[in-house]
């Protein structure tokens, strides 16, 4: 991998951000201007194992041959029309992802963010059209330290006061319990409920875990009270987690399930309600909608995606180097690391806040040539490409020994 000949330096390019660009990301000091596979390069050239892959969006790597083939073929044809006309590559990628699911019916999106809004506009209609909840009084139960995204609505039942303050008045209709707590999600579901909203793995959270049975807990309590399962599997869809979806850990179905990030293979933004029939057939024309929603080039992605997952090679690596990324971690407990929580190739690891914030161990990491971003507190996350061999997962792991080992 050669990089790209640049003319200005890291140090130059990350001074230029500073009057022109919004300020709503720290990142870690590194340009990248090129990647392969599991790796990037800075401009200068220095080469870098990615652990985080984009929040999971990443799922492929970096490039992914039959993603950027598809991509590629795609735009020499056609790349947008908007939903006002037809394109030659929807039905296709809406069959093989509702296949894929189990379920029925697709609303093709682009950003996660807008597959959670669309999901909750879907759950209130149905509520008012199916189940006979009065006018405007529908609510949503969802569940604490969610991440869902950072519109104005999602952070409204947000429990991060960094993502809420300063953005009131809040969206109404939401009612926040404990995650993982099946006694207090069900003395919040009413008559009124719509929606249970959460996810099987809370990401942004730590790689939080439920306990095993949670899942069939909240499938049994929303069909007993008549109310939609939405999962939230964004981050954690779409092989990540040794499935395709978290929930199969636990043989559980849906209602409705929100999928982004990887589905759109690092390439275009790509995000999807898919749901059964009789819930996504609540809209009708003009209700809701997006412009580029479902375009061809996003189609054509989604589709090669869904190929790589339909093999089952992804899922079965995430399981197998997921036992590898567990066993090198539960090395590191006690030594650095107080604690971890893995499923698949996912990673949160909490080290010993004497050896620093998680913010300072990623900057440490970067320089021993590994990118990670931390969570919270001490708390980093590990979310590498699927791809990833054991050879460069070991050499991760071993940079993560040396960092915490030494303060």
């Amino acid at each position: 991998m050669t990089a790209p000949v640049r003319t200005r330096s890291s140090a130059d390019l990350i001074r230029a951000e500073e009057p022109v660009l919004a300020h709503n990301y720290h990142p870690l000091p590194v340009v990248v201007a090129r990647g392969e596979g599991s790796w990037v390069e800075d401009v200068e050239g220095r080469r870098y194992l990615d652990m985080l892959a984009g929040y999971s969006a990443l799922n492929f790597g970096h490039r992914h041959p039959a993603l950027i083939a598809a991509a590629h073929e795609q735009l020499d044809l056609l790349t947008l029309t908007s939903r006002a006309f037809h394109n030659d590559r929807l039905a296709e990628f809406a069959e093989r992802l509702a296949e894929l699911t189990g379920l029925d019916m697709v609303l093709p999106m682009n950003t996660g963010a807008e597959a959670v809004e669309s999901g909750i506009k879907v759950a209130r209609k149905w509520a008012y059209e199916v189940k006979g909840v009065p006018a405007d009084q529908a609510t949503i139960v969802v569940a604490a330290e969610n991440f869902h995204g950072r519109t104005t609505t999602i952070v409204s039942f947000s429990t991060d006061e960094t993502a809420r303050q300063g953005f009131g008045p809040f969206t109404p209709g939401f009612r926040i319990v404990p995650y993982n707590d099946l006694a207090a999600l069900e003395a919040a579901v009413d008559e009124t409920t719509a929606a249970v909203l959460i996810e099987p793995i809370q990401g942004e959270a730590g790689v939080v875990i439920p306990d095993e049975g949670y899942l069939t807990g909240v499938r049994e309590l929303t069909r007993r009270e008549g109310c939609l399962f939405i999962a939230d599997e964004i981050q954690s869809g779409l092989g990540r987690t040794g499935r395709t979806l978290a929930v199969e850990h636990e043989g559980v179905v849906p209602d409705v399930l929100l999928l982004g990030k990887a589905l759109g293979g690092g390439i275009v933004p790509v995000s999807a309600v898919v749901a059964r029939r009789d819930v996504l057939g609540v809209l009708r024309p003009g209700e809701h909608g997006s412009t580029f929603g479902g375009n061809p080039l996003a189609a054509a992605v989604g589709t090669a995606v869904v190929e790589l997952l339909e093999t089952g090679e992804f899922q079965r690596r995430a399981t197998e180097l997921g036992a590898v990324l567990r066993d090198g971690l539960t090395e590191l407990v006690g030594k650095g690391v107080v604690g971890f929580r893995a499923r698949g190739l996912w990673a949160g690891v909490d080290v010993d806040p004497a050896v620093g914030t998680g913010r300072e161990v990623g900057e440490r990491l970067l320089r021993e040539g590994i990118l990670v971003k931390d969570t919270h507190g001490s708390t980093i996350r590990l979310a590498p490409p699927l791809t990833i061999t054991e050879t460069e997962l070991a050499s991760a792991l071993g940079a993560l020994e040396r960092v915490v080992g030494r303060g």
